[in-house]
């Protein structure tokens, strides 16, 4: 390791114990309820040399789902899974509940709980998915010898540029993992930023394609069907971000003459904007908005044409029940949010200019399975030519096109690190 990232360790250290110092595990206990050795009882009994997979939240862990479907089918290494926020807990235990061998709150990032971790779960391998670059724990992990290893791998703009500026550090971070697996192409340009070995970053695709390839098996497009009027069409717009909700209702008044029945529902990206959603509709007189929570099922009041969503979790469904759908956090500088999920019901990813988070979508948009718009009219014309018949044959046609080139991505990222530790057991590592 180099001077400049043992010097960046020592004060990355130095700042967490200040901040724990000055009452951070408080904080953190409170905002997260994280507590692994509290709620979660005794960690000893994980038999020794299981697999530690560790996923942040709701789309970390739909990625670990399907790689840990995949060791369980084709290995005997018990499996534990460890998250940080309540709903990517909530969401493990929806999806791996009887599969994981044990689901648990992941440590908080200091020597401290890191070594008491490791010591209670004893792991002979740790996957980190996606962006979880913890330093104390690839530190302990590489001083233990014990075999880390990014799976579906990648680095937001945001996150890239922030890392950039510390190059030093986060290439002594990177270092500590033993392989890296990564989405894309542009993925793999990214770590390779950072020094990383070309031969150290295999490009095997999307893991959350296949696990909700597995989830689109349990969903049942009729559960929310009694959102529609006189089977006028549905609109989504999926996990919006401020500043987003006045294009999309706007859009919508403009469907919304020529379809006086649709109904548009909205799913703030964060609940805690539901209020803030409904109150974008205010100004307009033709149109009425409505929280999820206040409509009553039985009697279905539609006087709300625009229903704010202000639950988690029912989104991947909402999908299945549109009829044309537009994707968030992508008319702002956010990223953008999850593409692949409204194209696996045959619906295209209507989405902004702003998808770096999903480097691929300039593909699903070059297959018609995915369609940029920039304001607007262009998002309600986008909508009402996904209505179309033949437009929608020939949308699910492409969705499933695009889809067939995808896959397997969580097969690919195990037979690397199989490959990895039987090359390692064959050293006698």
């Amino acid at each position: 390791m180099n001077i400049k990232y043992k010097a960046g360790m020592t004060l990355y250290r130095s700042l967490v114990s200040t901040f724990f110092t000055l009452g951070g595990l408080k904080i953190l206990n409170r905002k997260y309820k994280n507590d692994m050795y509290g709620r979660d009882g005794n960690v000893k009994d994980i038999p020794e040399g299981c697999i530690w997979v560790h996923a942040v939240s709701v789309g970390e862990v739909q990625s670990a789902s399907s790689l840990i479907r995949q060791i369980k089918r084709t290995s005997t290494y018990p499996c534990v899974l460890s998250t940080v926020t309540t709903t990517g807990r909530d969401m493990a235990l929806r999806l791996l509940d009887g599969i994981a061998d044990r689901i648990i709150h992941s440590p908080f990032d200091t020597r401290k709980f890191v070594s008491r971790s490791l010591d209670a779960i004893r792991p002979a391998i740790y996957i980190t998915m996606e962006t979880e670059l913890w330093p104390e724990m690839l530190s302990q992990l590489k001083a233990r010898n014990i075999p880390a290893f990014l799976a579906n791998g990648r680095l937001s703009e945001k996150s890239f540029k922030r890392m950039k500026r510390t190059k030093f550090f986060w290439r002594g971070v990177i270092e500590c993992l033993s392989k890296l697996m990564v989405r894309f192409e542009k993925d793999k340009e990214k770590f390779m930023t950072f020094g990383v070995p070309e031969e150290k970053i295999i490009i095997t695709g999307d893991c959350k394609v296949d696990a909700l390839l597995e989830r689109r098996k349990q969903t049942s497009p009729e559960k929310w069907n009694w959102l529609k009027k006189n089977n006028a069409p549905l609109f989504v717009a999926g996990s919006t971000h401020q500043g987003e909700d006045d294009v999309v209702i706007s859009a919508f008044r403009i469907i919304h003459r020529k379809y006086p029945d649709a109904t548009l529902a909205i799913v703030p990206r964060h609940p805690e904007r539901a209020l803030m959603t409904v109150a974008s509709a205010l100004p307009y007189s033709d149109i009425h908005a409505e929280l999820l929570s206040r409509i009553d099922r039985e009697k279905c009041n539609h006087n709300s044409n625009v229903i704010v969503i202000d639950r988690v979790g029912i989104l991947f469904d909402l999908y299945a029940a549109a009829d044309a759908v537009f994707v968030g956090g992508s008319l702002v500088e956010k990223g953008g949010q999850n593409p692949f999920e409204p194209a696996l019901f045959g619906l295209p990813a209507i989405h902004g200019p702003c998808m770096t988070d999903f480097p691929d979508t300039s593909r699903m948009d070059s297959m018609c399975a995915a369609v940029c718009v920039n304001n607007d009219s262009e998002l309600a014309h986008a909508w009402e030519e996904a209505l179309s018949p033949s437009s929608s044959a020939k949308a699910l046609r492409d969705c499933d096109a695009y889809f067939r080139t995808l896959g397997g991505a969580a097969k690919r990222t195990w037979a690397e690190i199989e490959s990895y530790m039987l090359d390692r057991k064959k050293a006698g590592e």
